[in-house]
């Protein structure tokens, strides 16, 4: 049986931390950014981590455990 491969969508949108919790970006900041508060785009600029009700599906795209 041939090796199991990763999607390659979500080796470029998630990481995986030291500790095992995957990272993602926030959607909605890169275009039509004039409309959107600063304080909006600051929220959206930094790194969230994935909630727990969709860490199953990730992990098997990252084929994680």
């Amino acid at each position: 049986m041939s090796k199991l491969k990763t999607k390659s969508s979500a080796k470029k949108r998630f990481k995986v931390t030291g500790s095992g919790k995957i990272k993602r970006k926030h959607a909605f900041k890169n275009h039509i950014l004039t409309k959107k508060s600063k304080k909006r785009k600051l929220k959206l600029t930094h790194d969230g981590l994935v909630h727990d009700n969709d860490l199953s599906n990730i992990k098997k795209q990252l084929r994680l455990k």
